[in-house]
């Protein structure tokens, strides 16, 4: 899987998050208390925005701003309803000072 360089590690400190375009997919990628994480930007319960809604990195979720649906920013699961189907997550991880994204 080919890597994709974010930006640093200073560029994504705790509690901030970063969306990108890879390979034409729409991806968060969030610092959880130092552990980076990253999730396609889209709710599957209707295809809209998700990562740009409130994160919460204490507990690791982001809420979809339309209808209030909380994913688990590590296993891409919903929490809470309308959604119940799960969106996909990337591998993330930190390398010389960079924050690296693998995408299919």
């Amino acid at each position: 899987m080919p890597d994709h360089t974010i930006c640093t590690i200073e560029e994504l400190p705790e509690g901030a998050k970063k969306i990108v375009e890879v390979d034409g997919i729409e991806i968060g990628v969030f610092n959880c208390g130092g552990e980076f994480l990253a999730i396609e930007d889209r709710c599957s319960h209707d295809d809209g925005p998700l990562a740009e809604g409130e994160f919460d990195p204490a507990a690791c979720t982001v809420e979809c701003p339309r209808h209030g649906s909380l994913f688990d920013l590590k296993s891409g699961r919903p929490k809470t309803l309308p959604a119940f189907a799960p969106v996909e997550t990337f591998p993330v991880r930190a390398e010389d000072g960079q924050i690296k994204l693998e995408v299919d």
